[in-house]
């Protein structure tokens, strides 16, 4: 079921931020190493865990659907805490420090057989577990593997400056969507092979929403990311990296829609069975390692 148009709770909640806080945070990780900074993670999430009701509600709310019981203090905890986590270790990803996780990939051959037939792919995931690790995998194989990241413009602006404060090399790398030329810029990337990757479960002013159920109630997905796969008829690809603990992590790749030559006769009902195949897969995941879901707002509003 299709909805008006709403801003969605996650874009109206103020921000607990800005750039100099997220430069001194990078300039933390960086100067203190990461296992110094991984222990400053314990008082701050508890702190974030008291002083966020919002947050915390959200997350109590989400956990009771991925868990399938009523969750335990140390249940949320956990989830503050691995959010923290991978923020701190997207630091040392996006700055090619990969080596020092230990990283099991699942579903490569995809990737490799899209590469032999010249590449460009749309690589869908979610605000679930990390998805600069399954980046820097690919660039752990391929030092000049060609990666953009497409995203809402009310977004984009945001996070080139938190690319930038990071790595500046990496803040060309995002493409604004809904941008007049976005779909233009993202056919042409495709085309000289570039694996181009999108967060598909969640945009920012709620038009062009749709209902599908997860995790046990009906929740709303944009269809935007999947309307841009459907024109431009390119392999997509599940991506999830899941955080293990420690420095393991777990990399899944899998076949959401094969590359096409010609539109399907029935659009709309390929692009409702694109995305039901991919809200599956992300509950699938939800529920295998329910505390990497980041999206701390009510997501079924």
């Amino acid at each position: 079921m299709t909805e008006t148009s709403r801003a969605q709770p996650w874009a109206t909640q103020p921000e607990r931020g800005s750039a100099s806080v997220l430069k001194l945070g990078v300039w933390a990780a960086r100067s203190l190493g990461r296992p110094l900074a991984r222990l400053l993670l314990y008082p701050l999430c508890l702190y974030f865990l008291v002083s966020s009701p919002t947050a915390a509600r959200a997350s109590s709310g989400y956990l009771r659907r991925a868990l399938g019981r009523a969750p335990r203090l140390a249940d949320r905890f956990a989830h503050f805490l691995n959010f923290a986590r991978c923020l701190l270790d997207r630091v040392f990803l996006l700055n090619d420090e990969s080596d020092d996780f230990e990283v099991t990939v699942h579903g490569e051959e995809i990737l490799q057989e899209i590469e032999r037939q010249g590449g460009g792919c749309i690589l869908f995931g979610a605000h679930f577990g990390s998805f600069e690790v399954a980046r820097a995998i690919g660039r752990r194989r391929r030092r000049d593997l060609p990666i953009s990241l497409l995203m809402y413009e009310e977004n984009a602006q945001k996070i080139r400056a938190a690319l930038a404060a990071i790595n500046p090399n990496l803040a060309t790398e995002v493409i604004g969507l809904g941008r007049a030329d976005s779909l233009i810029a993202v056919a042409e990337r495709l085309r000289s092979g570039h694996f181009i990757g999108v967060l598909a479960d969640r945009n920012v002013d709620g038009r062009d929403l749709v209902r599908y159920d997860f995790l046990g109630a009906p929740a709303s997905f944009p269809q935007g990311p999947f309307r841009v796969a459907l024109m431009l008829q390119r392999p997509a690809v599940l991506m999830v990296g899941i955080y293990r603990g420690g420095r393991r992590y777990e990399v899944h790749f899998e076949t959401l829609a094969e590359a096409t030559t010609t539109r399907p006769a029935d659009s709309a009902a390929w692009l409702d069975d694109f995305m039901k195949r991919y809200v599956s897969r992300i509950e699938h995941y939800c529920r295998e390692a329910p505390h990497n879901w980041f999206n701390f707002y009510d997501f079924w509003a």
